[in-house]
């Protein structure tokens, strides 16, 4: 990747976020990107179906479902990055991802057709992403009710991801 966009600063964003952009844990958001794509793709093509549709716990998310919840909660995050670099000074509503979860219909789709939406979703975000100038990464609004820059958005569907992929190494892989 020719563009390094570096994490954000503690007062780009509200301290909900906190700990998805620590799990971050980088400077170069697009690099980290591209390589939790290729991680996650492999891991999940790893798995057999019925690990794939395993919850640990009566009414958690199957693998199936927390792939789509990334792939969701990406789009709805770059979205909001979108608005927000555009200077849209719209404030946005937040999402009921247990129903965005219930209603994707995730167990009953070969995981093939969820990793090309969640793959497509992925180039998505970076190419949106690398064709943000610094101004307009810096640009912050509100969401939920909670004010975020458009940096900040990124590294937190990164974090996002990889506080669900701990959750699955820890409860689903065991």
């Amino acid at each position: 990747m020719d563009r390094i966009i570096t994490a954000p600063q503690a007062s780009e964003y509200d301290e909900f976020f906190n700990s998805y952009i620590g799990n971050a844990n980088t400077d170069d958001l697009l690099t980290a990107l591209a390589a939790s794509e290729e991680y996650i793709v492999n891991l999940m093509l790893s798995l057999k179906e019925q690990q794939l549709k395993h919850r640990y716990q009566p009414g958690k998310w199957s693998i199936k479902e927390i792939l789509m919840h990334l792939a969701d909660t990406e789009r709805i995050f770059a979205y909001r990055a979108l608005c927000f670099a555009r200077n849209d000074k719209t404030e946005l509503p937040g999402f009921d991802e247990n129903a965005y979860a219930e209603e994707s219909k995730s167990d009953a789709r070969p995981i093939t057709s969820i990793l090309a939406e969640y793959a497509a979703a992925r180039q998505a975000t970076i190419e949106l992403f690398k064709g943000f100038e610094d101004e307009m990464l810096d640009r912050k609004g509100t969401a939920s009710g909670r004010s975020v820059s458009v940096r900040a958005l990124g590294f937190a569907i990164l974090g996002h991801e990889i506080h669900h992929l701990n959750i699955i190494k820890q409860r689903y892989l065991i």
